[in-house]
């Protein structure tokens, strides 16, 4: 797995406002599904992308084709990518081409593509491959410490 230092990751998870969640499922027993569903609850607007149901509607928010019809209004600061590793360079080319407020690509666990990340951070990005927000933020944030894990967080939440 790719280290990223707690610092890295929490400057992403708490400047980041507009997620654009790339293959995102309706299906609720998805993992893309909770993870946007959690996300949106966190208070980041998450913008479904998936072309199988692009003009619905999947967590209250509508469904895009692909990066180029959302309104550039939205202002998509990150992309999370829960695509597999060979879509990874088209929907980076994407991003660079149609997201003007881009700062993060986020490839889901499981999900990398160096020459992609090396092309997203030449053109200044942030990037991380094979993490998942949502974890990273319960870890980063203490909240992992609910569900029994030792999270190195020290917290006086409860």
């Amino acid at each position: 797995m790719t280290e990223y230092s707690d610092g890295f990751l929490r400057d992403i998870l708490t400047s980041t406002r507009v997620i654009a969640a790339v293959g995102v499922s309706p299906n609720p027993v998805r993992p893309s599904h909770y993870v946007a569903r959690y996300l949106g609850q966190k208070g980041f607007t998450v913008i479904p992308v998936n072309p199988g149901h692009a003009g619905e509607e999947i967590l209250g928010q509508r469904v895009y084709a692909d990066l180029g019809a959302i309104p550039k209004a939205a202002r998509v600061d990150m992309v999370d990518i829960f695509r597999r590793a060979e879509s990874v360079p088209g929907i980076v080319e994407a991003a660079l081409a149609e997201l003007p407020d881009l700062r993060t690509i986020w490839m889901q666990v499981g999900v990398s593509h160096p020459e992609a990340a090396a092309r997203a951070r030449a053109a200044g990005l942030r990037v991380v491959q094979n993490r998942c927000p949502k974890i990273e933020y319960q870890r980063l944030f203490g909240e992992l410490r609910m569900g029994g894990f030792a999270t190195g967080v020290i917290s006086s939440r409860l």
